[in-house]
């Protein structure tokens, strides 16, 4: 079974998409780090209920190790927007031939594995979330992160084909469904300032 672990803002830089979430969330993002397997830099934000929210962009000054960036932000233009959702996996290695192979990865304390397709893009343009495995002993950012005080009610998956990833994504989560149309995604937070949307 697959359990959401956060979900990320592409943009095409880092202080854009920081400055759109932070807009429209009204609160401030805290410091991620840098990737430079995949040459990309991201802030944070904790949620409640164990979720983060992340925004992440390809930094211009590191040139990827894999030769590809990860997340599709080799292709990304436009505004910022929710891009991708990843979950937790026991065993991402599993669901390989839908979300791509495994790859292990580090980044100051934290270990993980994820799975990332050879190319670099999303597997259904990002309607099948990548997985992670965190490494045994490991503080992920959602328990370590300062509580925002926003909490995901819910997030909707927009695929053209949704009805056969829904059944295709073994997740029971209440606050996900998906909908048939053109690929995109829509979270939506409840705050001290009532509800936020990005989309």
């Amino acid at each position: 079974m697959f359990i959401l672990d956060h979900l990320a803002v592409g943009a095409e830089s880092l202080d854009a998409g920081v400055a759109w979430v932070e807009d429209r969330l009204g609160v401030a993002l805290q410091p991620g780090g840098h990737h430079e397997k995949y040459g990309t830099h991201n802030k944070l934000l904790g949620l409640a209920d164990g979720l983060y929210l992340e925004v992440i962009a390809k930094d211009p000054h590191v040139n990827p190790l894999a030769g590809h960036s990860w997340f599709d932000l080799d292709r990304f233009s436009g505004p910022p927007r929710v891009a991708n959702w990843i979950c937790r996996a026991d065993v991402p290695s599993a669901y390989a031939n839908h979300a791509g192979p495994v790859q292990q990865l580090s980044r100051g304390d934290l270990r993980w594995s994820i799975t990332v397709p050879g190319d670099g893009r999303l597997p259904f343009g990002g309607g099948f979330p990548t997985l992670l495995k965190w490494a045994d002993g490991i503080t992920p950012p959602s328990q370590s992160l300062p509580p925002s005080g926003l909490r995901l009610i819910e997030f909707v998956v927009i695929h053209p084909e949704a009805a056969m990833l829904q059944g295709l994504i073994p997740i029971n989560d209440p606050r996900i469904r998906f909908e048939q149309g053109e690929s995109s995604f829509v979270a939506r937070f409840e705050g001290p300032d009532g509800v936020k949307e990005l989309s």
